[in-house]
């Protein structure tokens, strides 16, 4: 990402809360036989040392990536939505991208079948946990038993992250508060996410 100091998070906790908000996360790979990328969801492990998460692969990606043998991009994208140089004062007609993102980087753990099954459960517990009607693998465990050994778990202690927090600071704060009230009609989680970085 563009290194603009302003706009650094330097906070694991906020990496953390990023991280909460955004489970669905782009995992890229540096092969010998090139980039590979895949999309999963991951969970915090909220009484980890730093910032550690876990997630699954489905089979073969996990082959596809080398999990395991190397260093792992996993990218966490927050709200993000084009600024209309209309919200701009006149004359400035140069738009933007607002944007919360994080990189995460580390060596990803293979977790053992029983522990890949726990996350598995963690995971559907955790997107089900609010619906009615949840669902839970428990329900079925001999079933989703043998449907979770089509995936391989994983979990990553991050060794390092590079995140930004682009959300018009450059900005007059006029400009920003209209920034903030057309994101409010288009883009709630944005404008909070504004809201929280002005001053």
């Amino acid at each position: 990402m563009r290194h603009t100091p302003h706009y650094l998070i330097t906070a694991p906790e906020e990496v953390k809360r990023l991280i909460r908000g955004n489970p669905w996360a782009t995992i890229v790979s540096p092969t010998s036989n090139g980039m590979v990328a895949s999309h999963y969801p991951v969970l915090l492990e909220e009484d980890a040392d730093g910032i550690s998460i876990v997630s699954h692969f489905g089979r073969p990606d996990e082959q596809l990536h080398e999990l395991g043998q190397h260093e792992v991009l996993v990218i966490i994208q927050g709200p993000h939505d084009y600024v209309s140089a209309s919200l701009y004062e006149p004359g400035d007609l140069v738009a933007t991208w607002n944007h919360v993102t994080a990189h995460l980087y580390g060596v990803p753990e293979i977790l053992s079948e029983e522990e890949n099954y726990a996350v598995l459960s963690r995971l559907t517990d955790h997107f089900e946990a609010h619906r009615e009607g949840g669902r839970s693998l428990s329900e079925d465990e001999a079933g989703s038993r043998r449907a979770a050994k089509g995936t391989v778990g994983l979990r990553l202690h991050v060794t390092r992250f590079d995140a930004r927090s682009k959300l018009s600071q450059n900005k007059p704060t006029e400009v920003q508060a209209r920034i903030v009230a057309d994101f409010d009609t288009s883009n709630p989680p944005l404008a909070e996410e504004m809201r929280r970085t002005r001053p």
